[in-house]
């Protein structure tokens, strides 16, 4: 490449010399270029310097930027497993300081592979490395000049469908007509797919907090909520449910068969995700489809799933299931096996951007996940910076911008902080 200062001035000063331009033309015209010069030069030049990162929601929530030698910076995002994380943050960027970010891939397997026994395997360790992978894309992204799906191998849409999850577990105990009344305001939002939790822990009807179990009066309970929902909003609109996997195999089997006549999308972890025998039995055993992975990490967690059809969608949530890289992988591999591609998303929006390079980049994308509190929360408009809308009529625009697209505001972020914890220091 030859944007750089140094490659600049030293063309300048050889026209100069050659006499192309007058001394006093030569000052001005110089000074004008290097302002417009890009700051970054040869990507092969490119350095990491260190990683900052900022934790929310308790530490739920954590935000990671890679700088370097250029000043150009990667931002990503990490979910769930990320609470007392920060050393592990700061552990990966001794790992890659000094280091080329554009060989993403390359330095993923550095930080996985010298983990082998730190826990590389699943959990905080790959939720961390999900964000400084994520980071990584965008740095790339923007040191080239193109967007993160580009980098991915290009584009099968322009935007991406989502899903509203209603949030009603922040509820206790709703009614049926609220979930009918909560699945209307969605659809006047503009989604035409929704989501409802029907675990309780609050059920009167519960047998006790530990038996996994679920009662005839729960299973009532749950037939009954999701029923109104499917009255109300009538059969053109998708409907997904979700238990959270707080239940056995036998309840699963007995939600699955009672919910057939309300033509679910999917019901959502009807068990834990340990046993992957389970949602076997229980997929074999319903036409409702049966849908896990928020819970599995790398494509390794979806590998004995996918062969013994256990599952009949996949939702990776790739905001820890180790990074869009290895995001695309998994939808790859669920493509090899006919599956739908629904990933989970409990981010903000540069997660969920980051989401929607991947599900762009893959032909099995079905829909995303989103949240209701996106329009009610300011919190999620104030740390993150973009433009345009998020969502227009349950679609998200994907962005063209170079990397993600989405920026990590730090000041709006920093009275959301978790106390105690360094901010992007």
């Amino acid at each position: 490449m030859t944007n750089s200062r140094r490659d600049f001035l030293t063309k300048s000063a050889i026209t100069a010399a050659l006499g192309f331009t007058s001394f006093s033309g030569f000052g001005k015209g110089l000074e004008t270029a290097i302002e417009n010069t890009p700051l970054s030069s040869s990507p092969s030049d490119l350095k990491i310097t260190g990683i900052k990162c900022g934790y929310i929601r308790d530490g739920h929530s954590l935000f990671v930027k890679i700088h370097t030698n250029q000043g150009i910076w990667g931002c990503g995002e990490g979910v769930d497993a990320t609470p007392g994380t920060y050393q592990l943050v700061k552990m990966f960027g001794e790992r890659i300081k000094g280091k080329n970010p554009l060989n993403v891939n390359r330095l993923f397997e550095d930080i996985r592979k010298s983990g082998f026994f730190e826990g590389a395997q699943a959990g905080m360790y790959v939720a961390v490395l999900t964000a400084v992978e994520t980071a990584l894309w965008d740095l790339t992204g923007k040191a080239l000049g193109i967007p993160v799906y580009q980098l991915l191998g290009g584009k099968f849409r322009d935007k991406i469908r989502v899903y509203c999850d209603t949030a009603l577990y922040r509820e206790d105990q709703p009614t049926p007509d609220v979930y009918a009344e909560s699945a209307m305001k969605a659809i006047k939002m503009g989604f035409n797919a929704v989501k409802f939790d029907i675990d309780e822990a609050t059920d009167p009807n519960k047998y006790d907090a530990y038996n996994w179990t679920a009662s005839p009066a729960e299973l009532d309970r749950m037939y009954s909520q999701i029923a109104a929902v499917r009255q109300a909003v009538g059969p053109k609109i998708d409907i997904c449910v979700d238990m959270h996997g707080k239940y056995d195999k036998l309840t699963g089997l007995q939600v699955a068969k009672r919910m057939e006549p309300l033509n679910l999308m999917w019901l959502e972890e009807p068990v834990a995700a340990e046993n992957i025998d389970a949602y076997r039995d229980i997929a074999q055993s319903t036409s409702t489809p049966i849908c896990a992975g928020e819970n599995f990490y790398l494509a390794h967690g979806f590998r004995r799933a996918l062969e013994i059809g256990a599952l009949d969608i996949i939702m990776p949530d790739l905001q820890k299931a180790g990074g869009l890289g290895e995001a695309q992988r998994i939808a790859n591999l669920a493509n090899l096996y006919y599956v739908p591609f629904a990933p989970h998303m409990v981010a903000s929006f540069l997660g969920a951007m980051a989401s929607c390079h991947v599900c762009a980049s893959v032909p099995n994308f079905m829909i995303l996940e989103w949240q209701i509190y996106f329009h009610t929360d300011p919190m999620f408009k104030e740390i993150v910076t973009f433009d345009g809308p998020m969502v227009t009529d349950g679609f998200i625009q994907l962005m063209n911008k170079p990397g993600i697209g989405v920026e990590i505001n730090e000041e709006g972020m920093r009275k959301y902080a978790t106390p105690g914890v360094p901010f992007f220091e």
